[in-house]
Protein backbone atom coordinates (compact mmCIF):
# COMPACT_ATOMS: atom_id res chain seq x y z
CA UNK A 1 0.00 0.00 0.00
CA UNK A 2 1.31 3.43 -0.91
CA UNK A 3 1.13 6.35 1.51
CA UNK A 4 0.02 8.67 -1.29
CA UNK A 5 -2.15 8.33 -4.36
CA UNK A 6 0.26 10.67 -6.16
CA UNK A 7 3.27 8.57 -6.95
CA UNK A 8 3.96 6.54 -3.82
CA UNK A 9 6.70 7.00 -1.32
CA UNK A 10 9.69 7.19 -3.60
CA UNK A 11 12.64 4.83 -3.56
CA UNK A 12 13.11 2.98 -0.32
CA UNK A 13 16.23 3.38 1.73
CA UNK A 14 18.78 5.94 2.80
CA UNK A 15 20.80 7.94 0.33
CA UNK A 16 23.82 9.92 1.43
CA UNK A 17 22.87 13.31 2.81
CA UNK A 18 19.16 12.56 2.74
CA UNK A 19 18.56 10.67 5.98
CA UNK A 20 15.83 13.00 7.24
CA UNK A 21 13.82 12.63 4.02
CA UNK A 22 14.28 8.85 4.07
CA UNK A 23 12.93 8.67 7.61
CA UNK A 24 9.92 10.82 6.76
CA UNK A 25 9.17 8.59 3.76
CA UNK A 26 9.56 5.56 6.02
CA UNK A 27 7.10 7.02 8.52
CA UNK A 28 4.56 7.76 5.78
CA UNK A 29 4.79 4.23 4.42
CA UNK A 30 4.48 2.69 7.88
CA UNK A 31 1.51 4.93 8.72
CA UNK A 32 -0.17 3.73 5.52
CA UNK A 33 0.48 0.11 6.43
CA UNK A 34 -0.07 0.12 10.21
CA UNK A 35 -1.54 3.45 11.23
CA UNK A 36 0.23 6.25 13.11
CA UNK A 37 0.43 4.22 16.35
CA UNK A 38 1.42 0.93 14.76
CA UNK A 39 5.17 1.23 14.37
CA UNK A 40 8.25 2.02 16.42
CA UNK A 41 11.14 4.41 15.89
CA UNK A 42 13.37 1.38 15.26
CA UNK A 43 11.00 0.13 12.54
CA UNK A 44 11.22 3.47 10.77
CA UNK A 45 15.01 3.20 10.86
CA UNK A 46 14.87 -0.35 9.55
CA UNK A 47 12.52 0.63 6.71
CA UNK A 48 14.90 3.46 5.76
CA UNK A 49 17.81 1.01 5.79
CA UNK A 50 19.79 2.60 8.62
CA UNK A 51 20.84 1.58 12.13
CA UNK A 52 18.44 2.11 15.08
CA UNK A 53 20.69 4.91 16.32
CA UNK A 54 20.77 6.84 13.03
CA UNK A 55 17.35 8.59 13.37
CA UNK A 56 18.54 10.39 16.50
CA UNK A 57 20.71 12.58 14.29
CA UNK A 58 17.54 14.38 13.20
CA UNK A 59 14.72 13.48 15.60
CA UNK A 60 14.58 13.28 19.38
CA UNK A 61 12.10 10.39 19.27
CA UNK A 62 9.22 8.89 17.32
CA UNK A 63 6.87 11.70 18.32
CA UNK A 64 9.18 14.31 16.85
CA UNK A 65 9.34 12.31 13.62
CA UNK A 66 5.53 12.18 13.51
CA UNK A 67 5.35 15.91 14.25
CA UNK A 68 7.56 16.56 11.23
CA UNK A 69 5.31 14.38 9.06
CA UNK A 70 2.23 16.22 10.36
CA UNK A 71 3.90 19.55 9.64
CA UNK A 72 4.59 18.52 6.04
CA UNK A 73 0.99 17.39 5.77
CA UNK A 74 -0.44 20.67 7.07
CA UNK A 75 1.79 22.65 4.72
CA UNK A 76 0.54 20.69 1.70
CA UNK A 77 -3.02 20.83 3.05
CA UNK A 78 -2.87 24.60 3.45
CA UNK A 79 -1.55 25.02 -0.09
CA UNK A 80 -4.38 22.89 -1.46
CA UNK A 81 -7.00 24.86 0.46
CA UNK A 82 -5.53 28.19 -0.63
CA UNK A 83 -5.63 27.16 -4.28
CA UNK A 84 -9.22 26.03 -3.92
CA UNK A 85 -10.34 29.20 -2.11
CA UNK A 86 -8.62 31.40 -4.72
CA UNK A 87 -9.29 34.57 -2.72
CA UNK A 88 -13.03 33.87 -2.77
CA UNK A 89 -13.44 34.19 -6.55
CA UNK A 90 -15.93 34.55 -8.16
CA UNK A 91 -18.02 34.61 -4.97
CA UNK A 92 -17.77 33.24 -1.46
CA UNK A 93 -20.28 30.39 -1.88
CA UNK A 94 -18.65 29.08 -5.06
CA UNK A 95 -15.21 29.30 -3.49
CA UNK A 96 -16.46 27.57 -0.32
CA UNK A 97 -17.76 24.68 -2.42
CA UNK A 98 -14.30 24.31 -3.99
CA UNK A 99 -12.74 24.53 -0.54
CA UNK A 100 -14.87 21.66 0.74
CA UNK A 101 -14.03 19.51 -2.25
CA UNK A 102 -10.32 20.21 -1.73
CA UNK A 103 -10.61 19.19 1.93
CA UNK A 104 -12.16 15.85 0.98
CA UNK A 105 -9.70 15.32 -1.86
CA UNK A 106 -6.72 15.73 0.46
CA UNK A 107 -8.11 13.19 2.95
CA UNK A 108 -8.69 10.74 0.08
CA UNK A 109 -5.42 11.16 -1.81
CA UNK A 110 -3.05 11.70 1.13
CA UNK A 111 -4.33 9.29 3.80
CA UNK A 112 -0.99 8.87 5.56
CA UNK A 113 -0.45 12.60 5.89
CA UNK A 114 -4.06 13.01 7.03
CA UNK A 115 -3.58 10.33 9.70
CA UNK A 116 -0.39 11.95 10.95
CA UNK A 117 -2.11 15.34 11.11
CA UNK A 118 -5.26 14.28 12.94
CA UNK A 119 -4.90 10.76 14.35
CA UNK A 120 -1.35 10.45 15.67
CA UNK A 121 -2.02 12.12 19.01
CA UNK A 122 0.59 14.79 18.32
CA UNK A 123 -0.20 18.15 19.92
CA UNK A 124 -0.51 20.96 17.34
CA UNK A 125 1.75 23.01 19.63
CA UNK A 126 4.51 20.38 19.83
CA UNK A 127 6.72 22.54 17.61
CA UNK A 128 6.51 26.14 16.37
CA UNK A 129 6.67 24.92 12.76
CA UNK A 130 3.78 22.50 13.19
CA UNK A 131 1.70 25.09 15.02
CA UNK A 132 2.30 27.66 12.28
CA UNK A 133 1.39 25.21 9.49
CA UNK A 134 -1.76 24.18 11.37
CA UNK A 135 -2.85 27.76 11.96
CA UNK A 136 -2.13 28.77 8.37
CA UNK A 137 -4.41 26.03 7.05
CA UNK A 138 -7.21 26.94 9.47
CA UNK A 139 -6.83 30.63 8.61
CA UNK A 140 -8.17 29.86 5.13
CA UNK A 141 -11.38 28.47 6.66
CA UNK A 142 -11.58 31.55 8.89
CA UNK A 143 -11.18 33.81 5.85
CA UNK A 144 -13.95 31.93 4.06
CA UNK A 145 -16.25 32.33 7.08
CA UNK A 146 -15.57 36.07 7.23
CA UNK A 147 -16.40 36.40 3.53
CA UNK A 148 -19.67 34.50 3.95
CA UNK A 149 -20.95 36.83 6.70
CA UNK A 150 -19.53 40.07 5.34
CA UNK A 151 -22.88 41.32 4.07
CA UNK A 152 -24.89 40.49 7.19
CA UNK A 153 -25.99 43.07 9.74
CA UNK A 154 -24.28 43.17 13.12
CA UNK A 155 -27.31 41.88 15.02
CA UNK A 156 -27.74 38.74 12.92
CA UNK A 157 -24.13 38.08 11.98
CA UNK A 158 -22.72 34.89 13.57
CA UNK A 159 -19.15 34.93 14.89
CA UNK A 160 -16.67 34.10 12.13
CA UNK A 161 -14.68 31.79 14.40
CA UNK A 162 -17.78 29.77 15.30
CA UNK A 163 -18.75 29.49 11.65
CA UNK A 164 -15.26 28.38 10.65
CA UNK A 165 -15.10 25.77 13.42
CA UNK A 166 -18.51 24.35 12.53
CA UNK A 167 -17.67 24.06 8.83
CA UNK A 168 -14.33 22.50 9.72
CA UNK A 169 -16.01 19.96 12.00
CA UNK A 170 -18.52 19.06 9.31
CA UNK A 171 -15.87 18.68 6.60
CA UNK A 172 -13.57 16.73 8.89
CA UNK A 173 -16.32 14.39 10.06
CA UNK A 174 -17.41 13.56 6.52
CA UNK A 175 -13.79 13.12 5.40
CA UNK A 176 -12.98 10.83 8.33
CA UNK A 177 -16.10 8.69 8.01
CA UNK A 178 -16.88 8.60 4.31
CA UNK A 179 -14.06 10.21 2.33
CA UNK A 180 -10.97 8.36 3.50
CA UNK A 181 -8.37 6.94 1.16
CA UNK A 182 -7.88 3.75 3.18
CA UNK A 183 -9.84 0.68 4.25
CA UNK A 184 -11.61 2.54 7.09
CA UNK A 185 -13.84 4.38 4.62
CA UNK A 186 -17.54 3.67 5.23
CA UNK A 187 -20.04 3.13 2.41
CA UNK A 188 -22.34 5.99 1.53
CA UNK A 189 -25.29 6.09 -0.93
CA UNK A 190 -24.05 9.44 -2.25
CA UNK A 191 -20.66 11.00 -2.79
CA UNK A 192 -18.90 12.62 0.18
CA UNK A 193 -18.85 15.84 -1.86
CA UNK A 194 -22.64 15.79 -2.21
CA UNK A 195 -23.09 15.09 1.49
CA UNK A 196 -20.78 17.94 2.47
CA UNK A 197 -22.41 20.38 0.07
CA UNK A 198 -25.88 19.56 1.40
CA UNK A 199 -24.77 19.75 5.03
CA UNK A 200 -23.07 23.11 4.59
CA UNK A 201 -26.05 24.59 2.74
CA UNK A 202 -28.51 23.46 5.43
CA UNK A 203 -26.23 24.85 8.14
CA UNK A 204 -25.73 28.21 6.42
CA UNK A 205 -29.42 28.61 5.66
CA UNK A 206 -30.16 27.92 9.32
CA UNK A 207 -27.91 30.85 10.20
CA UNK A 208 -29.65 33.05 7.65
CA UNK A 209 -26.70 33.12 5.24
CA UNK A 210 -28.25 33.04 1.76
CA UNK A 211 -26.83 31.33 -1.29
CA UNK A 212 -25.40 33.89 -3.70
CA UNK A 213 -27.96 32.85 -6.30
CA UNK A 214 -30.76 33.75 -3.88
CA UNK A 215 -29.40 37.28 -3.45
CA UNK A 216 -29.51 38.10 -7.15
CA UNK A 217 -32.45 40.31 -8.20
CA UNK A 218 -35.35 38.30 -9.67
CA UNK A 219 -35.87 38.35 -13.38
CA UNK A 220 -38.56 40.80 -14.53
CA UNK A 221 -41.79 39.06 -15.50
CA UNK A 222 -42.68 39.38 -19.18
CA UNK A 223 -45.18 42.16 -19.87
Amino acid sequence: MSWSKHGGGGSRGYHHGNLKEALIRAALELIAQKGPAGFTFAEAARWAGVSPAAPYRHFRDRDELLANVAQRGFEAFGEALARAWDNGRPDAMTALDRLGKAYLAFARTEPAYYSAMFEAGIAPTSSPELEAANEQAFAILRTAAEALIAGMSGQTRPPAMMLALHIWALAHGIASLFGRGDAARRPLPMSPEELLEAGVLVYLQGLGIPDTDATEPPERAPS
